[in-house]
């Protein structure tokens, strides 16, 4: 008897737990999402005028533009942002020298150790270091910055949707809310210390726009540094420091696809070679 009553109240819970099932499922399918603000007036990344080199089936990475990336992000970007998964020797890989990388290496201030009198202490970086946090910990990080701490940027183009273009975006997308967004969606206009940008998750970030102006940067190669080429450049830059090998990679997949193609061609070959001789059997 009661292992009867036991068997009972399972199927009893087992059936209400597929009917609250079922109703949810009901429910969401069939019902209207409540409009958000984020929902109404987020827009989707898009990527430069002319897309980016890497982009399409035979990427290839603009060295120039990679290196004006850098310098972007070493003179704006640096003062809050770190970049902690790339070290000072990756540099190479953007065309500059030995003695360059050192040089640049050397530009930047890491955290030590006084030799002296062991107590911490920062020194001209080396081509092994990383590249350094701009806070020493998380707490003066938000300090600094509203109560929001900067992300480190390293990987930012792969955390990202459409990495590349939601940089360029966010980067060039600041601006007011609109009268509409203030009028159906009052919770939704940025309060003290934060910026409108449609391309934010959640429309408000509080990283005020860190391009602003034309010649901001200047680049050492002549090119006008617009706010849309900066942010084109150091997207690309960005792109580069999560994805080092994205060309190598899509290069060495063209090569395994034409290997596979070969293969597949030479297997039917063989087989019609094989089998050449073998008449079909024919069946009165």
């Amino acid at each position: 008897m009661i292992r009867l009553v036991g068997i009972l109240v399972g199927l009893g819970f087992a059936f209400v737990s597929l009917l609250a099932f079922v109703v949810g499922a009901y429910n969401q399918a069939t019902e209207p999402a409540a409009e958000t603000a984020e929902y109404a007036f987020h827009e989707p990344a898009h990527n430069p005028r002319g897309g980016f080199s890497f982009d399409g089936l035979a990427p290839r990475w603009d060295v120039a533009q990679l290196q004006r990336g850098y310098q972007v992000y070493k003179e704006v970007c640096a003062a809050c942002h770190s970049l902690n998964q790339v070290s000072f020797r990756n540099l190479a890989d953007l065309g500059y020298t030995e003695e360059e990388v050192k040089a640049e290496a050397a530009s930047w201030l890491v955290p030590g150790i006084d030799p002296n009198t062991g107590e911490a202490s920062t020194r001209p970086g080396l081509p092994t270091d990383r590249f350094p946090d701009p806070y020493a910990n998380e707490v003066m990080a938000a300090a600094a910055n509203n109560n929001a701490i900067p992300p480190d940027l390293s990987l930012m183009a792969k955390a990202r949707h459409h990495g590349s273009a939601y940089l360029y975006s966010l980067l060039t997308g600041y601006q007011e809310p609109s009268a509409e967004l203030a009028e159906r969606f009052p919770d939704s206009v940025p309060g003290p210390g934060l910026y409108h940008n449609p391309y934010f998750a959640n429309l408000n970030l509080a990283m005020a726009p860190p391009l602003t102006t034309t010649g901001q940067v200047t680049y050492a190669d002549g090119t006008e540094a617009t706010v849309r080429q900066m942010s084109q450049d150091v997207a690309a830059f960005l792109t580069w420091t999560a994805e080092p090998s994205l060309v190598d990679r899509v290069s060495m997949g063209w090569i395994v696809m034409g290997f596979l193609l070969f293969v597949t061609i030479l297997a039917w070959l063989a087989k019609k070679n094989v089998w050449a001789s073998v008449k079909p059997r024919r069946e009165d």
